[in-house]
């Protein structure tokens, strides 16, 4: 699917007709179809093509999860990238092997002052840098349909024993589902596990390092396994929403504005979808982190920002590199937050959020302010991370397959990832 920007084209096109000093040059884009996405770079696109209307862009729309991770990595593979493309920063953009296949961009005048704990994630290990955010840095847990809560009394869990007690007030007093799954979009299924991982430092904070080495797993680390239990734990007691198997990620984020259900684990980039499809219903989205154990340790796990990059194979380079250095000003930013909302602290500086932000951006916001309210997730500390997860995470979270099984199947997954990153002790 491509939605060509016409406007931008035909003004190139009119310049270079009537001798104009500018000719015209057009970039390839590929970008996930998630709506959120599309709206940054329409805003992104518009804000550049003003100062620059001599460029133009072609933009091709492609899956996100596995089947995107696919696309992306083929088209690398062929020389057949678009000039630019959107993907993950962390494990999976290390996975690109981005020393033979993307363009380094730290030369760029607005690249050396992003946030540093950005710029780690999107570094080789000679540390060159390839990407610049697009989205604000995000945090993984529990979207709830706030007038639901204020209706039935209950209050934010910070323990997952909490958490599961007011999912069976919801069943028994409403007929919402309390628990929203979205298996179409099978990338959706891994959020109790992914999302799990600040209460799996807090239990053992060398976890990451250890992992990496190959000297801890999920299957031998009870930690680490109690994300895929939760899975396996709402599914069986009957919390999920009738359609979970055949439920898209958009269908998801309706039920939860609409209060159709009540709890749906999640990123919170995804408040920028809610914004455009369901405007009048932002502030009935509130956000909590997924608990654990012990409230005393509870806290966020937080993903830092997908990210913009070049392949190699491009033929616009200069081009490419010049709209990626735009996409890390803050003129830029701006443009993403007049477009989405405020989903996030955002990394570019002076970026300033808007004074009135959306209640979920409000709960998450705390976390960040409060010292170790927040860890990284694990995919930013560790390169390893299978990419069957999402599969075994559906198969858990449909009953088909258990907790133990799905971890020592992902461990086996992990091992191959981690061979053909060449890491010591695999």
């Amino acid at each position: 699917m491509t939605n060509r920007l016409t406007r931008s084209t035909a003004l190139a096109t009119l310049l270079a007709l009537s001798g104009g000093a500018l000719s015209a040059q057009e970039l390839s884009v590929l970008i996930d179809n998630n709506a959120a996405t599309q709206a940054a770079f329409d805003a992104l696109i518009a804000a550049y093509t003003e100062q620059n209307p001599d460029v133009s862009f072609d933009i091709e729309l492609r899956p996100g999860g596995g089947e995107g991770d696919n696309i992306v990595k083929t088209r690398l593979a062929t020389g057949e990238m678009a000039d630019i493309f959107s993907y993950n920063s962390g494990s999976l953009f290390q996975a690109l092997r981005p020393d033979r296949t993307l363009v380094a961009i730290g030369d760029l005048p607005n690249v050396a002052a992003l946030n540093e704990s950005f710029l780690q994630t999107v570094m080789d290990g000679e540390g060159n840098v390839y990407g610049v955010p697009y989205e604000a840095a995000m945090g993984g847990g529990i979207l709830y349909h706030v007038p639901t809560y204020e209706e039935l009394g209950l209050e934010v869990p910070t323990t997952w024993e909490e958490f599961m007690a007011n999912n069976a007030v919801i069943a028994e007093q409403t007929d919402k589902a309390p628990v929203i799954q979205t298996y179409r979009d099978t990338w959706t299924s891994q959020l109790f596990v992914l999302a799990d991982y600040f209460n799996v430092q807090a239990a053992n904070p060398d976890f990451a390092e250890q992992y990496t080495a190959n000297q801890a797993h999920y299957a031998d680390t009870p930690a680490a396994q109690a994300g895929f239990q939760r899975l396996q734990e709402v599914y069986e007691a009957g919390y999920l929403n009738e359609d979970f198997g055949a439920a898209s990620f958009d269908d998801g984020l309706r039920m939860v504005a609409t209060g159709e259900g009540v709890h749906y684990p999640m990123l919170t980039f995804s408040l920028g979808s809610i914004q455009q499809n369901n405007p009048d219903l932002i502030d009935d989205v509130g956000f909590f982190a997924q608990p654990g154990d012990s409230a005393d340790s509870n806290g966020l796990t937080i993903w830092l920002p997908a990210a913009v990059y070049i392949p190699q194979s491009s033929d616009n380079i200069d081009a490419a590199k010049d709209f990626l250095n735009f996409v890390a000003s803050p003129e830029g930013c701006a443009a993403i937050v007049a477009a989405n909302g405020a989903t996030g602290p955002m990394l570019v500086p002076n970026c300033d959020l808007p004074e009135d932000v959306p209640t979920a951006v409000s709960d998450m916001l705390p976390y960040f302010e409060r010292e170790g309210g927040t860890a990284p997730a694990l995919e930013f500390l560790s390169p390893v991370k299978g990419p069957a997860l999402e599969q075994l995470t559906v198969e858990v979270g449909s009953g088909i397959r258990d907790a133990a099984s799905a971890a020592e199947l992902y461990d086996q997954d992990v091992a191959k990832q981690a061979r053909q990153l060449g890491l010591e002790g695999w």
